[in-house]
């Protein structure tokens, strides 16, 4: 979108915030760059320039707006609508591979070489993998030293830093102040708004918002989360949905909130170097980086679904923190009710998960991985001779790399892999797609609850002809099974009390 210049100059002038994360506007004239929705006087038109992202604004020697902050912009849609290889790299560079594994590390988790992964990125965005890379290492950066007492130091390697020269200069470069200046700004700001709502800073938590493009309905997203919950690893409490994370240096775990404008995220962290990949992984669970506007208006084009979307704008599709995990749970669930498939998984958690502590709450464990799993016994689960060996075949699989399930899978590729298992009908293939891999337009005609609200609507109701009329609903069809559910009272459609 950023190369049509006409089309940007009229949402920067209308201040329309749809467009954040879309494309970022540098002013020639100042050597700022900001998001659409800059609340500040325009600029003259002339005066402006496009960006794909905030990485390519950084590389040509623009700094960051102080008024907008434009490096917390919900994240372009695009990455998550997509698996070509520009989008599986950017949720890679997003989760921080790039400082975890480097570019080469990169690269082989995306089949390429790094020079291939290079000039793809800069064609597409402006920027190679180690400059979005550092854009993402400086937004972590400003969030540590904005939330936490870290001393710099600390601070500057948990951001992914190699030396506190880089984390000084890049900071200075990206938002025209040093770390201490900007950590004094927050403390202010902090301190007035804890003032003004009565509460004191818990020490140990990392507590932020997380921007998504309005409209945002709450009920399905975090109903389904809540209602769908395995016990000891999830739960609802104090309004908030609340879940251990199994991080690459430590374990966390957060609690999430819906607001009006935002999400409250609150994080522990054992280690403050997994903040990168906590959050990328919450605003993946959440869908926060979708287009509802785009999306919405896709389904209103069905005289069917127009009521439904009207009725409740913005539904987004409830996703999960690690794939793996979800499809585990999928085959828990095969023919029975949420409750036993909760139950299940809870024996699971409880036999083979790794314990935590849970100050504020009543977690008690993450969700064993693939590899713990690989050890169970068959014989132990109270199961259909037939889900165990779908169940340990699946391990299996996962555990030796026959099937990769992550942010950098190619959707197709998982499809067919998943299906030459036994057991993996295409329900449970749609469903891994829509949840665990992010698909948006995975669909699912033969599940139940689709097929009873197809006929309740007057939409057709057997599986090859609701797929036929589901063809005008793509590239969005996840978002219309969300929709389609939603017409049954169900504990998934609705907030807990």
């Amino acid at each position: 979108m950023y190369t049509d210049t006409e089309r940007c100059v009229r949402a920067v002038q209308s201040k329309d915030a749809r467009f954040d994360g879309w494309f970022f506007t540098a002013v020639l004239t100042t050597r700022i760059y900001c998001r659409p929705s800059c609340p500040v006087v325009p600029p003259k038109a002339e005066n402006m320039t496009f960006y794909p992202s905030a990485a390519a604004c950084q590389q040509a020697g623009f700094r960051a707006c102080k008024r907008c902050r434009p490096d917390t912009s919900p994240g372009s849609p695009e990455w998550n609508a997509r698996a070509d290889t520009v989008a599986r790299a950017m949720r890679l560079i997003q989760d921080g591979v790039v400082d975890r594994e480097g570019v080469p590390g990169l690269a082989g988790r995306l089949g390429y070489s790094a020079r291939q992964i290079e000039r793809q990125l800069l064609a597409e965005l402006g920027a190679g993998p180690l400059a979005l890379a550092r854009a993402q290492r400086a937004q972590t950066a400003r969030l540590l030293i904005e939330t936490t007492g870290l001393p710099m130091a600390e601070v500057a390697f948990a951001a992914g830093f190699a030396s506190i020269r880089s984390f000084n200069d890049t900071v200075r470069a990206v938002f025209a102040l040093a770390p201490s200046e900007l950590r004094a700004r927050a403390s202010r700001a902090a301190s007035r708004a804890r003032r003004g709502a009565g509460q004191p800073a818990t020490p140990g938590v990392i507590s932020l918002r997380l921007p998504f493009r309005t409209p945002l309905n709450p009920d399905n997203l975090f109903g389904h989360l809540a209602a769908t919950a395995v016990p000891g690893v999830e739960e609802w409490r104090d309004g908030a949905y609340r879940r251990t994370l199994a991080l690459p240096y430590g374990h966390g775990i957060v609690a999430l909130s819906p607001r009006p404008d935002h999400i409250a995220c609150r994080l522990f962290l054992t280690d403050p170097r997994d903040l990168t990949l906590a959050i990328s992984s919450c605003r993946r669970l959440l869908d926060l980086d979708a287009d509802p506007v785009a999306v919405d208006e896709q389904l209103r084009g069905d005289p069917l679904l127009t009521p439904l979307v009207d009725k409740a704008p913005g539904r987004r599709v409830p996703r999960t923190v690690d794939a793996a995990e979800f499809a585990v749970r999928a085959v828990l669930g095969q023919q029975v009710s949420t409750a036993a498939a909760r139950t299940h998984a809870a024996r699971l958690v409880v036999a083979h998960g790794v314990p935590v502590d849970d100050p504020e709450g009543g977690l008690t464990h993450l969700f064993p991985d693939s590899d713990a799993l690989a050890a169970l016994d068959p014989e132990a689960l109270a199961l259909p001779r037939s889900r165990r060996t779908t169940l340990t075949t699946l391990v299996a699989a996962l555990a030796d790399g026959s099937v990769r399930l992550g942010t950098d899978s190619d959707w197709e590729e998982a499809r067919a892999r998943l299906t030459a298992l036994p057991g993996f009908g295409p329900w449970t293939v749609e469903v891994i797609a829509m949840r665990g891999l992010g698909d948006p337009d995975a669909f699912l005609p033969t599940d139940l609850g689709i097929r009873r609200a197809a006929g309740g609507l007057g939409l057709p109701s057997t599986p090859a002809a609701l797929t036929a009329r589901a063809a005008a609903w793509r590239p969005w069809r996840a978002y219309a099974v969300q929709y389609l559910w939603a017409t049954e009272d169900h504990a998934i459609n609705h907030l807990p009390a």
